[in-house]
């Protein structure tokens, strides 16, 4: 899979409105075949950064950015940041999320 983060610093009069300015970007994405997740949080010590959790199955990653609604949120989101996004973007040999091997919480 192609496991991506981008961080976003948003301008300070944007950042109540960021969800907004996003959501039909994310919920057009959510629905692409080959998304496995597009996540978003906010940063809980800079209340003007988020962060963009996203994977794709290997041979969707260039449908998405190829598609139109990735292409108008190019156009859209930058009036709204300080500055160019922060991007890791890795192939990674893996279907999804896993347990985490430190910790393990009984079911109940």
């Amino acid at each position: 899979m192609i496991f991506i983060v981008v961080k976003f610093t948003v301008k300070p009069d944007w950042s109540d409105r960021w969800m907004d300015l996003t959501r039909n970007f994310t919920e057009a994405t959510r629905q692409e075949p080959g998304n496995l997740w597009f996540d978003w949080s906010r940063s809980v010590d800079d209340p003007h950064q988020f962060v963009l959790v996203e994977a794709f199955h290997d041979d969707a990653a260039g449908s998405h950015v190829n598609s139109a609604h990735f292409s108008a949120a190019m156009k859209t989101m930058p009036q709204a940041l300080m500055k160019t996004p922060e991007i890791i973007s890795e192939r990674l040999d893996a279907e999804g999320w896993g347990q985490m091997g430190e910790m393990t919480v009984p079911s109940s």
